[in-house]
Order: structure tokens, then C-alpha cells, then sequence
């Protein structure tokens, strides 16, 4: 499978359906192990930690310049020094691997 983080997100429509259970676990596999999957695997989250608010505010510009290169948005709530990250895809009703293209840019930006 090719890296999650090379690839594009394509536009999805309701006419698409959601990942099935076991797509959904090998691309949380292919993720930094903290991101979770909610109870009802409709959703993926992270929750980054910084020193202080300038970071945090740093980080929050990367998640933005990622989702708008990608055109897929997701749920942000941030605080001092902290911000945690919420991917789900609304057209499909669930999680489809834009969520997780996406979480795997900003693993690898991250990294950087």
C-alpha cells in the first residue's frame, strides 16, 4: 500500500459509502498509534500537546494549509497548548480515506 501521506483526497459524494470496518483498521494501522477511532467508528481523533499557546497556534496554521491544499476540513477545538484533531467525512456518513490521508500529512509534518 503507498504511503498514506503522498497521496491526494478525491472528492467524495454521497453516491460513496464509508470504509468498512476492516479498511478503516489497516489505515489506523498506517497512523501514528494515538489516533483513535471513536466508539461508534464514525470518527478519528488526536490530541497534540505543545508548550505553550504560540505552538499550539503554529500547529493549528499547518492542520489549515493541509486541509486547504486537500479541500477536506476538519473538526479543530484548541486550547492553550493543545489542539485536538477530529477527521470524519460528512458526505459519506463516516470515515473514508481522506481522514486518514490527511491524518498521515500531519504525522509527516510532525516529523518535520
Amino acid at each position: 500500500m503507498t504511503d498514506l501521506h503522498r497521496q491526494q483526497c478525491s472528492n467524495l459524494s454521497t453516491e460513496d459509502s464509508a470504509l468498512q470496518p476492516d479498511e478503516r483498521q489497516t489505515y489506523l494501522q498506517q497512523l501514528n498509534p494515538r489516533w483513535e477511532l471513536d466508539s461508534k467508528q464514525q470518527t478519528i481523533t488526536y490530541s497534540y500537546h505543545f508548550k505553550n499557546y504560540y505552538q499550539t497556534m503554529a500547529f493549528v496554521n499547518i492542520v489549515a494549509q493541509i486541509a486547504h491544499q486537500q479541500d477536506h476540513h476538519p473538526d479543530l477545538l484548541v486550547r492553550y497548548n493543545n489542539c485536538t484533531v477530529t477527521y470524519s467525512t460528512h458526505s459519506v456518513g463516516g470515515l473514508s480515506v481522506n481522514d486518514f490521508i490527511c491524518a498521515a500529512k500531519i504525522n509527516a509534518a510532525q516529523t518535520l
